[in-house]
């Protein structure tokens, strides 16, 4: 300790060190309970490694955007986290830092989210105690933090319900609701690199925590300073319940409800419709497998990705929008004969897809083409089975982001729909669908979960509003409002529905894709992204946040910019009136017609780059296959060009 205390000064006054590391190594050092704090700390000052202590210290993790995501093991891993050797590498503690998730981070977030939980009730007078379920996937320390969390929630006064094993995202929301649970919490990073872990926060609609709890929740949590605490008495202490199969069975019930129409699915799988599906590690497989038995789909898995493996071993990245996290499923498919290649990511809350196209060969879809694919089917079952009509489609919804392709605004609005936009993150879409059931009459609500999904959509078509599909760019989807969130399982079912329809017309998903271009206009998008991590990241992160705000572009790849949207410092409403929060993003008209959306990351150090093009077929008419091959060619070129001018204005604006 003697060295510390001389070094960590000497580290800042060469400017080695950041103050705010120093000052929050000091108060770990006081505050935390970790038998390895102060060993990892000495290892690392006594080798100089001040990059890897700031990372770790130069900020207290942010509990924001619904809960916690960083690092769980370090990039230099001491000898006091490696320990005693543990199952596939890992080390035996989570990495030390007021920065990191670790034990010290998920007792204080879950002291706070309890200690929120306590003043709700006794504001609105609720008998009882709150009741938590929390679920995990598959990733380094996710069972260990899901275990504390459930301590330290009963031993604060809390009921906790927690899984026999790993589960994804949307089944936490679902079981929130079908639990009647005040609260959720899901251990996981999604589709992050293998060395981070997240803490996501629900409420007791099953959706991730919005303003104002959001807000009421962080306060809560910002004032705990140590994850150290005295247990209440035993006999106020919540209790622990497992949940298992019968969960399952009442959640895959609903997601059966998912499919239009049950004679074509059986049609298309005795027809030879093939599927391969890979879960890369995670949970997907706990519900999809059962599923896809359930509704007669033909299919295999990956066998090396059946494994759980919080390293995610066979892929560089276990995110289902890479072709490589997706290369061995296509190369199954190849040697199976497969029509299509259903993915998902650790938490089963995203999905990617690969199909084929009419040359045969399997083509990755993007997450825009692919929701469009499900919004397009969907609305257009619907309608066909009398289910939308003419007297209630201004009842029927689809819900999508700013910065998802606005093809699903056009399907929706081509047929007297509604399409509502939100903010990124798919929380804002469960707002939207939490507001949609408070509409209804209070003696309907009351019963609302307990009724089946036909009676919900009858209530919601007539009383208030029928959400027909939704989600995110990013590989998000869901279809109904049992679940609050993304849903990966109820995804791959609707897309494989998807899959039947069009092999029952005998064409490729591609084939498919090119009729709702053919019909609604082609629309095209491009990602881009500029990683940035650790405490120079952040920083840079900051500066073109700021230099785009403060200095938006007055032209773009030879276009004049035709107005601009800064969500943070200005007041939007969306089309239903509703008051859009504010948020770190950036949208960029051009006046020929193309769009770019800048805005950070809340979950990854990245900044993200959104650029859309469109062109639409005169009223009243399609464009033929000619014409459409020719506006693919153009407008590709056009976002590749501007995509090139996005990475030179960054260039600038961050050596300026």
């Amino acid at each position: 300790m003697s060295d510390i205390s001389t070094r960590i000064p000497q580290a800042v006054s060469d400017g080695q060190l950041l103050e705010s590391s120093a000052r929050n190594i000091g108060q770990m050092l006081a505050r935390s309970s970790s038998p390895v704090a102060a060993e990892s700390i000495g290892e690392l000052v006594a080798v100089g490694a001040w990059d890897e202590l700031n990372d770790r210290f130069y900020r207290t993790l942010a509990f924001g955007t619904g809960g916690l995501r960083g690092r769980t093991i370090g990039k230099i891993v001491t000898a006091a986290e490696r320990g005693a050797p543990q199952p596939l590498d890992r080390p035996e503690q989570p990495c030390v830092g007021t920065n990191a998730m670790n034990y010290f981070n998920i007792s204080r977030a879950t002291q706070g989210l309890v200690a929120y939980l306590h003043a709700w009730f006794a504001k609105n007078n609720m008998p009882g105690r709150p009741k938590i379920v929390v679920a995990h996937d598959t990733r380094h320390f996710s069972r260990d933090f899901t275990e504390l969390t459930a301590r330290v929630a009963t031993e604060n006064g809390c009921d906790v319900c927690i899984f026999e094993g790993p589960r994804s995202t949307p089944q936490l929301s679902f079981s929130v609701r079908d639990e009647n649970a005040n609260a959720g919490i899901v251990i996981t990073a999604s589709h992050n690199p293998s060395y981070d872990n997240g803490y996501k926060v629900y409420f007791d609609a099953g959706a991730q925590v919005v303003e104002p709890h959001a807000g009421g929740i962080i306060a809560k949590v910002n004032a705990i300073e140590s994850d150290v605490y005295a247990p209440l008495p035993k006999a106020e202490q919540g209790t622990l319940t497992v949940l298992g199969k019968a969960n399952d069975d009442a959640y895959m019930a609903r997601l059966e409800t998912l499919i239009l129409d049950r004679p074509m699915v059986a049609a298309a799988a005795q027809s030879g419709l093939r599927i391969v599906f890979t879960s890369i590690h995670g949970v997907g497989g706990t519900i999809i497998k059962p599923m896809l038995d359930r509704l007669g789909f033909r299919y295999s898995t990956v066998p090396a990705q059946e494994v759980a493996d919080g390293r995610f071993p066979t892929v560089k990245s276990p995110n289902p929008e890479n072709a490589e996290a997706l290369s061995q499923a296509m190369q199954l498919a190849d040697k199976d004969g497969a029509d299509l290649v259903i993915a998902t990511d650790p938490d089963c809350d995203r999905m990617g897809v690969a199909a084929r196209n009419p040359a045969g060969k399997l083509e990755l879809l993007s997450g825009n083409q692919i929701g469009s694919l499900m919004a397009y089917y969907r609305v257009n079952k619907l309608i066909a089975q009398g289910v939308i009509t003419p007297a209630n489609a201004a009842r029927c919804v689809i819900v999508k982001t700013f910065v998802t392709t606005d093809l699903q605004k056009a399907i929706a609005e081509k047929h007297g729909m509604r399409c509502v936009e939100t903010l990124t993150g798919f929380k804002y879409i469960g707002a939207k669908l939490g507001k949609y059931e408070g509409a209804l009459p209070a003696d309907v609500r009351a019963k609302y979960r307990t009724l089946t999904e036909l009676e919900t959509r009858a209530l919601r078509l007539a009383q208030s509003s029928y959400y027909v599909c939704g989600g995110e760019e990013s590989y998000g989807y869901s279809a109904a409002d049992f679940v609050r969130d993304k849903d990966g399982n109820g995804a791959a079912v609707v897309f494989a529905e998807v899959a039947a329809y069009a092999k029952s017309r005998d064409l490729t998903l591609i084939e498919l894709l090119d009729e709702v271009y053919a019909a609604y206009g082609f629309y095209l998008e491009k990602n881009g992204s500029l990683t940035l991590e650790g405490a120079d990241g952040a920083a840079n992160i900051q500066r073109l946040v700021d230099s785009y705000a403060g200095q938006p572009p007055r032209e773009a790849d030879g276009s004049a910019v035709s107005g601009t949207r800064n969500f943070a410092a200005e007041n939007f409403t969306d089309s239903e009136g509703d008051e859009i929060p504010k948020e770190k993003m950036l949208m960029i008209d051009l006046a020929d017609g193309r769009r770019v959306a800048v805005r950070p990351s809340g979950t990854e150090p990245k900044i993200k780059f959104y650029m859309f093009a469109r062109r639409a077929p005169e009223a009243g008419k399609s464009f033929t296959g000619a014409e459409l091959a020719t506006i693919k060619s153009q407008v590709k070129a056009s976002l590749e060009h501007l995509w090139t001018w996005v990475q030179q204005d960054v260039g600038q604006r961050l050596s300026a």
